[in-house]
């Protein structure tokens, strides 16, 4: 019982620090959505962040951390985004191009040409390594 110390590994540390969404995912967690963290919105970005949370709740902040311009859809050019931090801008434009087509092809349920929430939640649920690779080890 009492308080446990968490002690982070060179390797754990490492992976946070090459993450290409480390920013994002501040951004999104911050009350401020600047990336200023306060003790509160560090403890809730891990908590999403732990294998132990609900699938809904990683897709709902996986969709914010995706959404880059805050319209609560996410469209081709926040697609863009997130695949070249994806792949670090080593696609070239028209491989960029085609793959966003193809994501918002089968995954748009409504057919207005982005994503909506609840199209990202069906496509998350179709998804079963989701819920292993969303997360933060500690």
């Amino acid at each position: 019982m009492g308080n446990k110390q968490t002690i982070f590994t060179a390797q754990q540390l490492d992976a946070y620090q090459d993450n290409p969404f480390r920013q994002r995912i501040a951004e999104v967690f911050s009350e401020d959505g600047e990336g200023n963290m306060t003790l509160d919105d560090f403890l809730d970005m891990f908590s999403v962040l732990s294998e132990m949370a609900p699938r809904d709740l990683k897709a709902y902040y996986a969709f914010k951390i995706y959404d880059f311009n805050n319209d609560d859809f996410i469209c081709k050019s926040d697609l863009e985004k997130t695949l070249n931090k994806l792949t670090r801008n080593e696609l070239t434009e028209d491989e960029v191009k085609m793959v966003c087509e193809k994501v918002i092809d089968e995954a748009d349920l409504d057919n207005d040409g982005r994503l909506s929430l609840e199209d990202f939640q069906h496509m998350i649920n179709r998804a079963p390594d989701f819920l292993s690779t969303f997360h933060i080890r500690i």
